[in-house]
């Protein structure tokens, strides 16, 4: 994964994914790569979108 990449970069790796696994010609084994590399991505986002949720709530508590 990049060291710099943003959240939006991540969505459309993810949507590429996705493309890639719903196409009848990608075998079980390319899949299951696909499937995994989806997971690594997902997990980036959600650590992404916990970082930022954290500071909106320290940033609220301020005010």
């Amino acid at each position: 994964m990049a060291k710099s990449k943003t959240l939006e970069t991540a969505f459309e790796e993810l949507e590429d994914l996705i493309r890639q696994m719903e196409n009848k010609e990608t075998s079980l084994e390319e899949s299951f790569k696909l499937y995994t590399a989806g997971m690594k991505l997902v997990k980036y986002c959600n650590d992404s979108l916990d970082k930022v949720e954290k500071k909106l709530i320290e940033v609220s508590e301020e005010e």
